[in-house]
């Protein structure tokens, strides 16, 4: 994947990015592997904002993802490379050989016709799939489960990988995308390979109107608020914060402090937390 850059032909184009899509091959997704949206914008159920700053945006239609690679022993062929709107990675349409569709993470490196399969005893190629144990030190994987027969859970965002580390009784451990070291059974199933659309992170939006294509809505800070809208609000002029850490609008410690629960169940399978 490239990155295309404009002209500075407006103020918004002089450091706006995209995505060049040369990998992609076909623009519109399998009817069958697609469905409706619903968008909460933020809201509960009593329609009563929960988590700011979302809504509107571009209508998305979601294509259905097979991360718990169900098609066990059958390969399958890759038609397509497309765009997926519900994710920053690409996804890849697979035709199996019993005539079955399915969409996956795209990996990497994968090419259209290649076959690939999920399998107990998979051999170790990109975009095939097999539990933990059956793996090789060092093999660099994505789209990992937590818990065997769940689906894919961890590493699924474009240009994400995880490597095993270490093997011991029940467990492999992993070296996770944020430098955070686990253990994971054995059991768990995962892809080979590093998920696709690696410069993802590389992309300048350029403009406050194409965050609200995504359904991002603005953020204020909470410095420039009155005292009822939030702890760092008020004073004159241009007041600090008046408290010895930042806060969030609910009170709570925020930029820095760690929210991790300290009695959370799977606390004993970190080796070593997250930078």
């Amino acid at each position: 994947m490239g990155i295309r850059f404009y002209r500075a032909y407006t103020p918004s184009t002089r450091n706006r990015s995209v995505s060049e899509f040369k990998e992609i091959s076909k623009i519109k997704p399998a009817k069958s592997l697609t469905s409706w949206l619903h968008r909460s914008k933020g809201r509960n159920n009593r329609g009563i904002i929960t988590s700011r700053h979302r809504g509107g945006g571009h209508k998305r239609l979601y294509r259905q993802i097979d991360f718990q690679r169900t098609k066990i022993g059958i390969p399958a062929k890759v038609a397509t490379i497309e765009y997926d709107p519900n994710r920053n990675a690409r996804i890849a349409l697979l035709h199996y050989q019993d005539g079955e569709k399915n969409y996956i993470i795209y990996p990497h490196g994968l090419k259209i016709g290649e076959i690939i399969i999920s399998d107990l005893e998979a051999p170790i190629g990109i975009g095939n799939a097999l539990p933990l144990a059956n793996m090789p030190l060092g093999t660099e994987v994505h789209n990992i489960e937590l818990h065997p027969g769940a689906g894919g859970q961890l590493v699924r965002a474009a240009g994400t990988v995880a490597q095993l580390v270490a093997k011991e009784g029940q467990f492999v451990t992993l070296r996770l995308p944020s430098g955070e070291v686990r253990l994971v059974s054995k059991d768990c199933w995962a892809t080979i390979g590093q998920v696709g659309n690696i410069d993802s992170s590389n992309l300048t939006l350029g403009k406050a109107g194409r965050n609200r294509w995504l359904g991002r809505r603005p953020t204020v800070r909470g410095v420039v608020m009155n005292p009822v809208d939030h702890p760092h609000g008020g004073g004159e002029g241009r007041a600090p914060i008046g408290r010895s850490h930042p806060v969030t609008p609910w009170g709570r410690p925020a930029l820095g402090q760690r929210t991790r629960k300290s009695k959370k169940y799977s606390t004993r399978f970190i080796l070593r937390r997250r930078k």
